[in-house]
């Protein structure tokens, strides 16, 4: 990582343990047509992401101290396309279950739904309440 002030939203040494090596594996499987391999630093990259994502702010007015735009949404939409964001996603989950004591995968789902508002004189039937 770069001598730059950490801002909130970078990851963790903790954090960069867990994906670091799963994102360098990921880089090492990826080869450019020129035979290179990517040279960007990956958990600015990551930090770059996470800081887009907290603050909403526009890729283009990311902070001239993280990866700009190009570079920065490269690696944004790679991942997502190709699952990677969501494999990393996984990862810290199932590792953030067992650290709390739990089984890496939930046992038991519960949904809750709202009940659709609708005007008196509309068909309970075309509503999705149930009737009677």
């Amino acid at each position: 990582m770069s001598q730059r002030k950490p801002y909130p939203s970078d990851v963790s040494d903790e954090q960069w343990a867990l994906i670091g090596p799963f994102l360098d594996a990921w880089r090492a499987r990826r080869v450019s047509v020129a035979g290179r391999r990517g040279q960007q630093d990956l958990r600015e990259i990551v930090n770059a992401i996470l800081y887009q994502n907290r603050t909403g702010c526009q890729w283009a007015y990311l902070p001239h101290d993280l990866p700009q735009k190009p570079v920065t949404y490269y690696y944004f939409a790679a991942w997502r396309d190709d699952g990677t964001d969501a494999a990393i996603h996984d990862l810290l989950r199932c590792q953030a279950r067992e650290k709390a004591g739990r089984r890496e995968d939930p046992s038991t789902v519960a949904v809750d739904t709202q009940s659709i508002k609708a005007a008196n004189h509309v068909p309970a039937a075309t509503t999705g309440k149930r009737c009677g």
